[in-house]
């Protein structure tokens, strides 16, 4: 895989720079109302210049290579026009090309509804989580308030006490919930438990259970449509593909003795095929694509296809309970299969409506198929065929909602809301709504 040259970054670097002063077009886009977002001009330190150190981030793989097409990476062959080696670290690159689009934009802060600030924060926090500053973690992102705050036009910040800034965090939030007092320090930074952030909207991947000031927004997956056309190719494909296996789970993880759900699916898939099922619609019950040491993360090609061939994605909870091949499975039509509420059902409430998740996915305490030995193959075949189907209709349906199409795709290709679109317009009401709260008090 050959990284971006030189060049590539700075033609990156150039372009954010031509769009990242937006025309005023108040009169010419009434739309707008309430609409209206204004991009805080940082210095290059808090983003751009984090880019041209990409190779050299310690105990990290170089994510060069995930640059380029404006952090959607190389395509995963030169004739693609859509699908690309995406690293999901990458969505503070893809956000901010994204927004540098957005039809109401405004170089006029006081007609802002809200403040995006340009800020690579997961970059950023590599040299915390790896480097030679991890004893401090508590300082990230101590810089960046006092600029925003004190230095860079602090009547911005003063107008609201920052109430109508948001900003894109390409992690979990528990990798910035280190408390502050820790020492010696753990793993992670202490960015949202400093005060001075509380009021700021962030959007994650994970949030936690009690969020403050977080919101999950979904992981992005390799395929980025330029056009209509491409994508109604792959919803054709979605649909017309044959459903050979019952269960998939791509992934790692589950060969200690510990019990734990990976573990127990590992153990009932290799078992599969002394499993008897009068059923006779699938030719295998399970299959196990091994994405072990991250070797799936930039192939998509490794999972996608047995994905759809599989009608249901088995989503355990690894290191943290959110799971990018959630929205994988739904790209490939794949029924995901659930074993904690925070895996999605407690996170990604814009994306997925919480009043809809038995219409499109299977919940199986993850305590019952360790402990109490229920079979995850029995929930699935108990499941009537109809209901399956419906079930993956309800999936296509959402999955505009899950992809983040690529930058300067066509006009039809926009009229389809993406998970940017939708993170947009939850991000503004959510700011609405947080500053009503705040002039009631």
């Amino acid at each position: 895989m050959t990284p971006p040259s030189p060049l590539q970054i700075l033609t990156f670097i150039l372009t954010l720079l031509i769009f990242s002063t937006p025309t005023n077009s108040q009169d010419l886009e009434p739309q707008c109302t309430d609409r209206w977002i204004y991009i805080r001009q940082l210095p290059s330190i808090y983003n751009l210049d984090l880019l041209t150190n990409c190779s050299q981030y310690q105990t990290f793989e170089n994510f060069c290579p995930y640059i380029s097409n404006h952090g959607l990476g190389l395509k995963t062959h030169n004739k693609s026009h859509s699908w690309f080696r995406t690293d999901p670290q990458m969505l503070e690159l893809i956000f901010h090309r994204r927004l540098l689009e957005y039809p109401c934009l405004t170089n006029d802060h006081t007609l802002a509804s809200a403040i995006f600030v340009p800020y690579y924060a997961g970059i950023d926090a590599l040299k915390y989580l790896y480097g030679q500053d991890q004893n401090s973690s508590f300082l990230h992102g101590v810089d960046l308030y006092h600029h925003i705050r004190h230095i860079d036009r602090p009547e911005i910040w003063k107008r609201h006490k920052g109430h109508d800034h948001f900003l894109i965090m390409a992690r979990p939030a528990w990798d910035f919930s280190q408390p502050l007092l820790n020492d010696p320090p753990i793993w992670g930074t202490s960015f949202l438990e400093l005060q001075e952030f509380y009021n700021v909207t962030a959007l994650t991947f994970e949030s936690r259970a009690y969020p403050f000031q977080e919101i999950a927004i979904p992981y992005p997956t390799s395929f980025h449509p330029p056009n209509l056309a491409l994508f109604d190719s792959w919803i054709s494909r979605v649909r017309r593909s044959r459903r050979n296996t019952l269960m998939l789970f791509a992934g790692g993880g589950g060969i200690s003795n510990n019990p734990n759900v990976r573990r127990s699916i590992r153990l009932e898939c290799e078992n599969s095929t002394n499993w008897r099922n009068e059923s006779d619609e699938y030719s295998r019950f399970c299959e196990f694509v091994d994405c072990s040491n991250g070797i799936c993360e930039h192939d998509p090609i490794k999972f996608m296809k047995p994905m759809l061939q599989a009608s249901f994605c088995l989503q355990p909870p690894g290191d943290t309970p959110t799971r990018r091949s959630t929205f994988d499975a739904i790209l490939a039509g794949c029924i995901p299969v659930f074993f904690e509420e925070m895996s999605a059902k407690a996170q990604y409430v814009w994306h997925l409506p919480e009043d809809e998740y038995e219409e499109f996915s299977v919940f199986i305490p993850k305590e019952d198929v360790v402990f109490k030995g229920v079979k995850i193959l029995d929930v699935l075949t108990s499941i009537p065929r109809a209901r399956v189907r419906r079930m993956r209709e309800k999936v296509i349906e959402m999955l505009p909602r899950v992809i983040y199409r690529k930058h300067g795709s066509s006009l039809g290709m926009r009229a389809k809301k993406d998970a940017f679109d939708i993170a947009i317009e939850g991000t503004l009401q959510r700011i609405k709504s947080r500053l009503q709260e705040v002039e009631v008090q």
